[in-house]
C-alpha cells in the first residue's frame, strides 16, 4: 500500500505516521507514506495557496490550482490516477467496512483541506470520495487522514505481528472486542475471570464471544442489527434484555 497525503503541513503527517506499528511497517516495505506539500505547486510569488471567497464571508479558501497541480504531478510520476479521498465533515463517516474496502487499493491519495475548505472546482475535478471521522469540525484534514491510514494499515498482511488480531478486534462481526486481562492474577482485590485461567480453549472462546455480545449490547446496541450471530447467541442476547428488566424491577 502506498499512501500519498496532499497537505499544507507535511511534517505533521510524517512525524505522526512514521512511529510505532505504522512506522515499523514502512521500514519493512509493507507500505509507504509520502507527504506532498501543496505549497510547492502554487504560482503565487509569495507562496500563497488561499484567497478570499467569492461572494464574501469569513475565512479563506484554498485555491484550486495548487491542489490540482499537486495531484497531476503525482499522477504523472505514478503513471496512473489513484483514488483521492477528501477529508471533510460533509463526507460519509469512515468505518471498518470502508477500511477493508480501501485496504485493497495499491495507492491512496488523502486530500487535507484547511481554512474554509477547498475551491469546489478542485474537488469536482480530482476527488473520488469524501470521508469524515465524525460529526465535528477540526482545523484541518491531517488528523482524519492519519486516523484512516492507521486503521487501513492494520488490515494489510504483515503489518501486525499477529495477523489474526486484526480480525478479532472491535467491530469484527459488528461486535465490540471482549475484555482483556494480563498479570497479576489479582489486582486491588479484582480477580481475572476464572475461565481465562482454566486452559479450556473452547470455554474461553465461548466466554469471549458472549462478552463481546454483552459489551456491544451495553455500549453500542446500534451495531447489533448487523451482527452475525448464531441461534444460540441470539438466545444469549435476548437473555441480556431479560436480566435488565429484572434489575429494574428490583
Amino acid at each position: 500500500m502506498n499512501y500519498h497525503i496532499l497537505t499544507l503541513f507535511p511534517d505533521m503527517v510524517a512525524d505522526g505516521l512514521n512511529t510505532s506499528i505504522i512506522g515499523r511497517a514502512a521500514d519493512k516495505g509493507l507500505l509507504s507514506i509520502e507527504a506532498i506539500n501543496i505549497r510547492d505547486y502554487t504560482k503565487e510569488k509569495h507562496g500563497h495557496v488561499d484567497d478570499a471567497p467569492y461572494g464574501g464571508g469569513a475565512g479563506m479558501v484554498m485555491q484550486a490550482l495548487p491542489v490540482c497541480e499537486a495531484y497531476e504531478a503525482l499522477c504523472k510520476r505514478l503513471g496512473k490516477r489513484p483514488k483521492v479521498l477528501y477529508m471533510t465533515p460533509q463526507g460519509r463517516v469512515f468505518n471498518q467496512t470502508i477500511a477493508r474496502e480501501l485496504a485493497g487499493e495499491e495507492d491512496l491519495v488523502f486530500l487535507c483541506g484547511h481554512y474554509e475548505g477547498i475551491d469546489e472546482r478542485a474537488l469536482e475535478m480530482i476527488v473520488s470520495d469524501c470521508l469524515s471521522i465524525g460529526d465535528y469540525v477540526l482545523t484541518g484534514g491531517e488528523l482524519p487522514a492519519m486516523v484512516m491510514i492507521d486503521c487501513i494499515s492494520r488490515l494489510i498482511p504483515g503489518v501486525l505481528s499477529n495477523d489474526s488480531s486484526a480480525e478479532i478486534e472491535s467491530f469484527h462481526d459488528n461486535l465490540l472486542e471482549y475484555p482483556q486481562y494480563t498479570r497479576p492474577e489479582i489486582y486491588e482485590g479484582r480477580r481475572v475471570p476464572e475461565v481465562l485461567l482454566s486452559g479450556h480453549h473452547k470455554r474461553i472462546e465461548q466466554w469471549r464471544r458472549e462478552q463481546s455480545i454483552r459489551r456491544t449490547w451495553e455500549r453500542r446496541p446500534d451495531l447489533l442489527d448487523g451482527a452475525n450471530l448464531t441461534e444460540k447467541e441470539m438466545i444469549f442476547l435476548k437473555s441480556l434484555g431479560s436480566e435488565a428488566k429484572k434489575d429494574l424491577q428490583i
